[in-house]
């Protein structure tokens, strides 16, 4: 078996299995592609299989071969000489697609250089291939210095060298054979063509062949083109055919042909396609006995080649160079090229010629030499070969550095990462994961976000966690929470009914507490859980116009000019403030002391745990609309268009703050600064220590009815429907919260967050708004009477709920409190599951 050749077109699985590398899933896979493509034209195709490799073809080169499956027989017999014409198609595509691949890059070496050629070729190849000497086109495939002969079609097209080899070598037994031959070449070179057909007719065997696809000369121009074309390679060793002898027979004939020369079927083939073209016309001659198709010197059919050489053939032919040598082959015969044997294929074992001297070069270069230089490189790639740089080059990118680090490292590198990011990255794999969920780290995202337990618990008691990151649990609440807010829940609001239909005039709101004062008198006290009014704080004989809460202390003033402390809890008024001349209108707490400004222009400092007047401020010449305690100062504004710097321990007023032209009906103070809204639509940024007016605020239309600071940020509300958001340090507006969506009336009041801004207004709407983008989000309370005499009068609101007074003062809507829940219950987090929500954070927060 290791001496015997494979014909890949009729050996069975248990042949195919015996070659290296292929197996018996490989052979299955090599009959199944031959029967559904109707046979293999060269060996080459074999590498359309599927799992067979070019390496595989390279191994098993040497025993291997593909010869074309012959047709089936006619009924009326095909001749011998038509067959083996017609068989010998699959030959000349195979070197043509041999020709075609080594032209598109795969090295070639010339005949001088080459090795010997491989045993599976045919009997007239491998003689075609020891003809050759050199890198010269110029070397015809002959031996003999005898006479050649080539005939060209009569309407054109590429010529066919035929040569008409030495009559005088060892033949191969049969004298009669050689002599036709010779007659049939030395009628030829006489042009005598009637001789020849004279000389052709006394062979009726051949003349059978030519006749047995037609009784006339009427014949297809394809048919004779085909004959023609191939008669080259129609006599190589396959008279045995039809006796199933031909592997062995081909082999002894291509020993015998190594060891001898030429056999008689060089010399038939020849002669055979000389007398074809003959009996086609083709070199027929005219009456003055010239012929129409001149015989033509090779020189000059190796131009004709040249010029029906399509431009992208002639390139790719001009880009083919030997391996050894390095000489053009742009001038090499194609049936040369296409016997030549492949070289091997570039790779590590086996470098390219100078690919070492080039290296060497390339690592003595600097720098900047050799940035260059992969410039230049990347320049003259084409796309597969940057593809094959890419997928080399990204690997080395794409390491886990995060795993190399120490933990302390990888901690610290994650800390730089935005929470979503590092919900992300805890996706990646097991330890990433631990790393993204470890306690500290959370801890700082809390920090950094303004989150502790008690703003998203409120009062309740301090939950023990049971997830590995207590911290990123509060985070995960708290984004829930914020969700929420943005996206609404499907929980409908709680409504709390009192008061009548009366006006709502003061709201407060701590813990689960809610104390509303209206214009009947009195306060109620109501839980936010349950929705029930837990008791009516009852004392005041006029209607209640400000309060201020603490726990379970509550404070409120009157147009009865007193102020009352109350207990929360069980609804008995601890004092009663008297003191004042005229309408309590304002009032600020701080620990256990109240400051309050009347209409009668004074403002008073309380101790609510005695209920004693510890200090009394006066200076104002009008009623004192707001007022503002910190502890240390007290600033209050007034109807007198100014605003006021009170030591409350001195009773001294420490700087008088005038500019506003009108009165003064808002303030904000945060200890440093000094923020007025006035009906001169203008808002005014003081210094609280010098006095001074750092900025006036200008965009609004009309009376500023709300602000409220924080760190820096100041939200102002208007009389006419637009809100604002500043930044007091430098006067800038940065957002105005308007558009399609604005309030269609006045604001009434309004609150932010980190996060929202949300306000109320005369239309009877309340809005929340992004505080960074300052985009409108959705309606968070819509009354059907809005529009019509539904109001919204205030709103407080805490992490997780919302609280608004609404009613009409025409008695569209009912007096009422609506609560609206954002908070995280029990059951919501079943239903989402702490996974689900990490990955919605992961998604965007």
């Amino acid at each position: 078996m290791a001496g015997k050749k494979i014909d890949i077109n009729t050996a069975t699985v248990s042949d195919l299995e015996n070659l290296a590398c292929v197996g018996h899933h490989r052979a299955e896979a090599i009959v199944k592609h031959r029967r559904e493509s109707g046979g293999f034209h060269s060996v080459v195709e074999l590498s359309l299989v599927p799992g067979i490799s070019t390496a595989i073809i390279e191994q098993n080169k040497g025993r291997i071969i593909c010869r074309r499956p012959s047709p089936a027989k006619k009924r009326n017999g095909q001749s011998k000489i038509q067959k083996r014409i017609t068989r010998k198609h699959g030959h000349l595509s195979e070197s043509l697609d041999l020709f075609i691949s080594e032209a598109s890059g795969v090295g070639l070496e010339c005949p001088s250089h080459a090795s010997p050629p491989p045993s599976h070729f045919t009997r007239s190849q491998s003689a075609a291939l020891r003809l050759g000497q050199g890198c010269s086109s110029e070397t015809p495939p002959a031996e003999s210095s005898s006479t050649n002969f080539i005939v060209t079609r009569s309407g054109g097209g590429t010529a066919r060298a035929l040569s008409n080899r030495g009559h005088h070598e060892e033949d191969s037994g049969n004298d009669g054979d050689d002599e036709r031959d010779e007659r049939i070449a030395a009628a030829a070179a006489a042009g005598d063509v009637k001789n020849v057909d004279n000389v052709h007719n006394d062979y009726n065997e051949v003349h059978g062949a030519l006749e047995d696809g037609g009784s006339d000369n009427e014949a297809s121009n394809e048919d004779e083109e085909c004959l023609l074309n191939h008669a080259a390679d129609s006599f190589d060793g396959d008279y045995d055919e039809d006796n199933g002898d031909n592997q062995d027979q081909e082999e002894v004939e291509h020993e015998e042909d190594e060891d001898g020369g030429k056999s008689y079927r060089d010399n038939q083939r020849h002669s055979l396609s000389f007398n074809l073209r003959l009996r086609s016309g083709c070199c027929s001659t005219s009456d003055k006995g010239e012929s129409k198709s001149p015989l033509k010197r090779k020189s000059e059919v190796e131009d004709d080649k040249d010029a029906d050489l399509s431009p992208g053939k002639k390139l790719r032919t001009a880009m083919v160079s030997c391996q050894v040598c390095g000489q053009s082959l742009n001038r090499v015969p194609r049936w040369k090229l296409a016997q030549m044997p492949r070289g091997k294929i570039p790779s590590k074992e086996n470098p390219p010629p100078k690919m070492d001297d080039w290296l060497k070069t390339f690592q003595a270069w600097g720098n900047a030499e050799r940035m260059m230089a992969v410039d230049e490189l990347i320049n003259l790639c084409d796309p597969t070969q940057v593809r094959h740089m890419m997928q080399v080059i990204e690997p080395q990118f794409q390491r886990d550095f995060i795993s190399l680090l120490p933990k302390e490292l990888a901690l610290y590198v994650l800390s730089f990462l935005e929470a979503r990011d590092l919900l992300r990255a805890a996706q990646t794999c097991r330890y990433w994961r631990v790393l993204a969920e470890d306690n500290l780290l959370w801890r700082e995202k809390c920090r950094e976000e303004g989150i502790d337990e008690e703003t998203v618990y409120g009062s309740r008691m301090r939950r023990r966690h049971s997830a590995r990151s207590p911290y990123k649990s509060l985070f995960m609440r708290q984004s829930q929470i914020e969700h929420n807010w943005r996206s609404g829940v499907n929980r409908p609001p709680k409504i709390l009914k009192g008061h009548d239909d009366h006006v709502i005039t003061c709201l407060e709101f701590c813990g689960n507490r809610v104390v509303s004062g209206s214009d009947d008198n009195t306060l109620k006290v109501w839980s936010v859980t349950s929705g029930k009014c837990l008791r009516t704080l009852i004392g005041h004989t006029g209607g209640v116009w400000s309060s201020q809460m603490s726990g379970t202390v509550v404070i409120s003033g009157s147009t009865d000019r007193t102020l009352k402390v109350w207990n929360a809890e069980t609804g008995q008024c601890r004092h009663t403030l008297y003191g004042h001349s005229s309408t309590v209108r304002c009032m600020s707490l701080y620990n256990n002391q109240v400051v309050s400004g009347s209409r009668d222009a004074t403002l008073r400092v309380w101790d609510i745990d005695t209920g004693v007047c510890k200090h009394i401020l006066m200076g104002h010449v009008a009623a004192v609309r707001c007022v503002h305690y910190d502890g240390k100062r007290v600033v209050s504004g007034a109807y007198d268009y100014t605003v006021r710097v009170w030591d409350p321990e001195t009773e001294t007023c420490l700087h008088t703050l005038q500019g506003h032209s009108n009165r003064v009906y808002s303030l904000q103070f945060d200890g440093v600064h000094v923020v007025s809204g006035s009906l001169d639509t203008s808002i005014r940024v003081w210094d609280v220590e010098s006095g001074n007016c750092l900025h006036t605020l200008i965009g609004h239309q009309s009376l500023t009815s709300g602000l409220e600071l924080k760190n820096n940020i100041l939200v102002s509300g208007n009389a006419d429907s637009t809100v604002k958001v500043w930044d007091i340090t430098t006067g800038q507006c940065l957002q105005t919260l308007q558009g399609p969506n604005k309030h269609q009336s006045a604001v009434t009041c309004l609150q932010f967050s980190q996060k929202f801004v949300i306000t109320s207004s005369d239309d009877g709407t309340v809005k929340i708004w992004d505080l960074k983008t300052g985009e409108f989000l959705r309606n968070l309370v819509t009354l059907g009477s809005g529009g019509s005499g539904g109001v919204v009068w205030r709103l407080r609101c805490s992490n997780t709920r919302l609280v608004c007074a609404v009613g009409s003062r025409n008695g569209t809507e009912e007096t009422k409190l609506m609560v609206l829940d954002f908070d995280v219950e029990d059951k919501d987090r079943k239903f989402y599951g702490e996974q689900q929500v990490e990955r919605r954070q992961s998604n965007g927060l």
